[in-house]
């Protein structure tokens, strides 16, 4: 099999391929252009978006010329793959602002010369179509029997399928196909839940210009108990960090399933696949090779400095050393707790529960702690005299935590 592909293959990125060995023999020949397409539907990306462009970096270290193309077009309809209803149609505007911001967000991991790596938008050729040319130049290669023996439409036609996504199929190959047409681009690269969308695509480029095009879908990532990868307590964990902070991006991947690790450090490092299956060795700790990860990751997606002040702030609230100035901090004023403050209370306005009830649950459950004791009493209020030097240490059981300042 193609270096490439073997490598894909190793770190658990490859799920389905059209024709692998065809692809393999293509490879071999020399480098190939290759795309991979994200819908702008939100200002952020998700870590679940990643899992494709981690292999997009490493079908470039091997030489290969990638495209990430912004559905700026596709998103005015929205892809109905993996959805139980329609997603909310978004103004024209808010697509491109949200493109904008994605585009920001993968130029630093991609690094977006122009000639290796580059983006494109389908609105460039979507959004001003002739309808009518279009059902008949492309729409009639499209057999609506063959597109409803797809898992992403037989599983919405029993909760509604309308009319505008089932154009989308329809749209997303035409994007293959221009690609095809523009780049050379033989191959489509994405997650399983869109192989209706590759394999159409394929076909749509071999009925229309008669060339060969292959697709390769990688694995829908869930944790070892089933879970979507990338689920926290909030929602998803987003790379904007106005939204999930590297610190909280950080504790996620630290807090991991020990059954993850592995998988997780092959699919979301580029650490040696040797080296990472040394960190998860019976002899070696596996908090230690969670840390790795929780770190190599952060380093990937915020950078160096923002993965140095999480481990930092981690070592902190842990005991391990480190700076707690890194640590999540919340400022709240000293006369509440001169007052007596309310342990519900505090946990909520500090951000460790959404609800008092959430607070009041975690006291009875024994997961609160406040500085260096663990709290019993929901309906006890903690004072002033718990301030050390005007800071407290708040822990919501082992995994979050944050450091109250009192003005």
């Amino acid at each position: 099999m193609n270096p490439a592909l073997e490598t894909l293959k190793e770190r658990g990125l490859l799920q389905q391929c059209t024709d692998l060995d065809a692809l393999s023999s293509l490879m071999d020949k020399g480098p190939i252009t290759f795309y991979v397409g994200c819908d702008p539907t939100f200002h952020s990306l998700h870590i679940g978006h990643m899992v494709p462009f981690f292999a997009f970096r490493h079908l470039l270290k091997f030489g290969h010329t990638g495209i990430a193309l912004l559905g700026g077009g596709t998103a005015r309809i929205g892809d109905p793959s993996g959805k139980t209803e329609m997603r909310k149609l978004l103004s024209y505007e808010d697509l491109d602002r949200n493109a904008a911001a994605i585009e920001s967000q993968l130029k630093p991991f991609l690094g977006f010369d122009g000639v290796h790596a580059r983006t494109d938008n389908n609105k460039n050729w979507l959004a001003d179509l002739n309808y009518i040319d279009f059902l008949r130049e492309i729409g009639r290669h499209f057999s609506v029997n063959r597109m409803l023996s797809f898992e992403a439409y037989k599983m919405r036609m029993e909760t509604g399928l309308s009319f505008i996504e089932f154009n989308y199929q329809l749209l997303q190959s035409f994007d293959f196909l221009e690609l095809f047409r523009r780049h050379g681009c033989k191959l489509q690269i994405g997650g399983d839940d869109q192989w209706g969308n590759i394999v159409a695509g394929m076909e749509l480029i071999r009925r229309v210009e008669g060339g060969e095009a292959y697709g390769l879908t990688f694995p829908l990532v869930t944790t070892s108990d089933g879970k979507k990868m990338g689920k926290t307590e909030k929602g998803a964990l987003f790379l904007d960090p106005s939204i999930s902070s590297p610190y909280e991006f950080f504790q996620y991947w630290r807090n991991i399933s020990d059954a993850d690790v592995l998988r997780f450090l092959l699919m979301f490092t580029f650490l040696p696949t040797d080296e990472c299956r040394a960190l998860v060795a019976p002899d070696r700790n596996i908090n230690d090779a969670k840390e790795r990860l929780a770190y190599e990751v952060t380093s990937l997606i915020h950078g160096k400095v923002e993965a140095d002040k999480a481990l930092s702030g981690a070592k902190a609230a842990f005991g391990g050393g480190g700076d707690k100035n890194a640590m999540p901090t919340v400022r709240l004023a000293r006369s509440l707790f001169e007052a007596g403050y309310p342990v519900l209370d505090l946990f909520v306005d500090a951000g460790l529960t959404p609800s008092k009830s959430e607070a009041r649950r975690l006291v009875q459950q024994g997961g609160a702690s406040v500085g260096e004791q663990a709290w019993k009493d929901e309906k006890a209020s903690v004072g002033a005299d718990l301030l050390d030097d005007g800071e407290l240490i708040l822990k919501a059981g082992k995994k979050r935590f944050v450091r109250v300042l009192c003005d």
